[in-house]
């Protein structure tokens, strides 16, 4: 490129512009706004109109922008790790002690708790159903048995339902686990 003392050059790859003041064997003197005379070689040099003295002025900000936006790299969307203990996790955990259902169970009849207990079970199974929760874990406790078969008769009644003891570490014998298919309609 040819360049002329007297015309307004940009320092590429800095930002440094400045204005041609003399031209020697393959050197060229230019003055910076600040006041300094700097020394390049013509192919370190870009010419420019003397109204565009600086780089801010050439490039929009949009385009300066757009080049940021593809020099970086694309974060990597980050998945939670699950770990393994908690991916057999139970979604929801029904506790059918009655002390955990009613204040005043001191008052009932054993038949009216296990009505009770057997009516919550029953629709927080439905709930489980309608909101497409797979697993959930019913406690019912040791005791004589009787809460447990009685929530076996239930979920015999629904087809997409199956059931099994629930955790050993964690419940002990005291409750059932539910698994939901969810591709049965009910």
């Amino acid at each position: 490129m040819n360049f002329k003392v007297g015309d307004s050059v940009l320092v590429l790859d800095e930002e440094i512009s400045g204005v041609v003041t003399e031209i020697s064997n393959n050197r060229i003197s230019i003055d910076t706004p600040d006041g300094f005379v700097l020394d390049f070689a013509p192919n370190e040099l870009l010419k420019i109109n003397p109204k565009e003295s600086l780089k801010s002025d050439i490039f929009s900000s949009q385009s300066a922008n757009s080049v940021i936006s593809e020099k970086e790299e694309p974060t990597k969307r980050r998945i939670p790790r699950v770990k393994p203990k908690e991916r057999n996790q139970p979604a929801m955990e029904v506790d059918l002690h009655i002390h955990q259902l009613t204040t005043n169970y001191k008052r009932m009849s054993n038949h009216e708790m296990l009505t009770l207990q057997l009516d919550t079970a029953q629709r927080q199974l439905e709930f489980a159903i309608r909101n497409r929760i797979q697993k959930v874990v019913f406690i019912h406790g040791v005791g004589e048995g009787v809460l447990k078969i009685e929530l076996e008769y239930l979920f015999k009644r629904y087809e997409n339902v199956k059931y099994y003891g629930a955790d050993f570490q964690k419940y002990g014998l005291g409750a059932t686990e539910v698994y939901i298919f969810q591709n049965v309609k009910s």
